[in-house]
């Protein structure tokens, strides 16, 4: 097993020996993202708990909806050809490397089918992030290359078990996809914590999952807007399971993916075959990574919030973005469902939109900093190459 994680910044001229660099995990306007967030940060907060409550009494009274914070979503920003290209102009214009691009949203292939029709991206491979209940928590798979012809069929099954899960299913599941070769099955974020179990029980059933599915997977997920400490965390995790590490984006926003491979790979397969059989993978973080993660995260909520004029009617606005069922259950924009956002959501939009103020961005770069002391990014021992 060959890994090696690099930075840009600390070795420039380190994507002369390659041909190609790999951007994994992005994200769409077709991929639906949960509102969870919202009354999980409430609970950290108990003037917004308390707001939020008042207007989700006055919802109640005024249409007859009941806020669902558990059903509502929200989709990202960029069409799909939108977010192909950002991938490809940062790989081909910063890294002068061939492209190759794999967008995963949420439990879809939408986004990829699409674009397998247009000619300058028709090679990018069917995948998608799958949402794999376990137990008490909730893990992400990056199932990236499907076979075309398959694609439809096998999502299909596989949005049958997020529905109704079963760990006979799961297995069976997982095998058949390995026994594909040329399908790449990631553990995307394995330190996320999605349903907020608690660190303890949350590594504790990540184990267990990696006990008994671990053989079917290819490897773990270095993030792009994951913390220094917790993508350290991954790469120990990962040597004791033996696994590779791999990048991944997981970009919802406008930032470029801060972290991808390096491969001498021609085509994507020929990624995936390094990947599976000779168990090489080299991470290259990019410079915006060195950024305070705060701010980062705060920019892409930014992307979210902002208008984009230029897009077809309905997702120019955040509001035609954002979705929640009415009172019949028909899932609506909340733009039809309001005549104007709540004034502690208008004040929220407006504070957010003065990170497109430049002195704004520098004042919070500073005020956030960055740790002291970047940690290491080490690997460990055996076959395995690191540069730092």
């Amino acid at each position: 097993m060959q890994n090696r994680v690099t930075c840009v910044w600390k070795e420039p001229g380190v994507t002369k020996q390659y041909r190609a660099a790999v951007s994994l995990h992005g994200h769409t306007s077709h991929s639906r993202e949960s509102l969870f967030f919202i009354p999980d940060m409430a609970n950290h907060f108990p003037p917004l708990r308390w707001v939020i409550a008042q207007h989700e009494m006055r919802a109640r009274k005024t249409s007859g909806v009941r806020v669902d914070f558990a059903q509502g979503y929200w989709t990202p920003p960029l069409p799909p050809l939108a977010a192909f290209q950002l991938e490809l102009n940062q790989i081909e214009r910063e890294l002068n490397l061939a492209a190759l691009v794999s967008l995963s949203d949420h439990d879809n292939i939408e986004a990829p089918m699409l674009l397998r029709v247009i000619p300058e991206s028709r090679q990018i491979p069917v995948s998608l992030e799958w949402s794999v209940p376990y137990r008490d928590t909730v893990l992400h798979l990056g199932v990236h290359n499907l076979p075309s012809a398959q694609a439809e069929t096998i999502t299909g099954q596989l949005y049958a078990f997020t529905a109704t899960p079963s760990e006979g299913v799961l297995r069976d599941l997982l095998a058949m996809l390995n026994r594909l070769p040329d399908v790449l099955i990631v553990l995307n974020h394995p330190m996320w914590d999605l349903p907020g179990i608690g660190k303890a029980r949350h590594m504790q059933t990540l184990s267990a999952f990696v006990t008994k599915f671990g053989t079917y997977l290819h490897a773990f997920e270095l993030g792009g807007l994951r913390s220094w400490e917790e993508n350290q965390v991954v790469m120990e995790f990962a040597r004791g399971w033996d696994h590779l590490v791999i990048a991944g984006g997981d970009r919802h926003g406008c930032e470029p993916s801060a972290v991808m491979n390096l491969t001498e790979a021609e085509s994507f397969s020929e990624f995936v075959y390094q990947v599976r059989k000779e168990r090489r993978s080299h991470v290259l973080f990019m410079p915006q990574y060195r950024e305070p993660l705060p701010l980062r995260l705060a920019l892409s909520v930014l992307d979210v919030l902002r208008d984009y004029p230029d897009y077809s009617a309905g997702s120019r606005r955040w509001d035609e973005r954002v979705f929640h069922p009415d009172n019949t259950g028909q899932f609506r924009p909340l733009s039809e469902m309001w005549r104007r956002p709540p004034a502690f959501i208008r004040w929220f939009v407006n504070s957010v939109h003065l990170l497109e103020s430049a002195p704004v961005r520098h004042v919070m770069k500073f005020a956030l900093g960055r740790p002291q002391k970047e940690p290491s990014l080490v690997l460990g021992g055996g076959q395995e190459e690191v540069a730092q």
